[in-house]
Formats: C-alpha cells, structure tokens, sequence
C-alpha cells in the first residue's frame, strides 16, 4: 500500500513536469503573426489582436476551437498541435495583456 501512494505522489508532482507549455508553443506557432504581447495587428490578413476583452471572454473552450478549426485565413492546428498543446496554448492566450 505504501509503494502505491509512493507513487501516486511522484506522479502528481511530476505531471506538471511533462505538461504542455502553452507560452512555449505560442512562441513557436503564434508570435509570427499575433506578436509577443498578443497586440499585432495585420489588417491585410485579418489578424486582430488577442490581448482584448472580447478574446478573454470566449474562454479557453473558445479559443481553443478556433486555434483547433482555425478562422479566417488562420490555419486550424488540430492534427499538427495536440489537444493538450491547444489547450495550453489557448490558456496562455488569455493571460495576454
């Protein structure tokens, strides 16, 4: 029995260590075009900016669809990020300001 919550413990402490690091994906997948503090905007390509309101508002569900699905000329990352990454990132998103 104690081997069992042994190892329950490790594993509770090192799931963060494996986790999805939704500033490191944004980085690698979303600066280019959102910009680092999320405020860019390119008209041309209807990129608006992430550090508002209205995105905060749609939540993590929200904008996890649309990084998931994509909108407008923005690609959908399903199938290249995994739904862990795209929640992260999608969390990550709404810490923007």
């Amino acid at each position: 029995m104690k081997k069992v919550f042994a190892f329950a413990v490790v594993a509770v402490m090192a799931t963060p260590l494996f986790a999805a690091d939704g500033a490191a994906t944004y980085g690698k997948k979303c600066v280019g075009c959102h910009g680092a503090d999320g405020s860019k905007q390119i008209a041309a390509l209807g990129v608006k900016p992430l550090n508002t309101p209205a995105v905060k508002k749609m939540g993590t569900d929200g904008v996890a669809a649309i990084v998931s699905k994509g909108q407008g000329k923005m690609p959908g990352f399903s199938g290249k990020l995994s739904a862990e990454e795209i929640t992260a990132v999608s969390q990550y998103v709404l810490t923007l300001k």
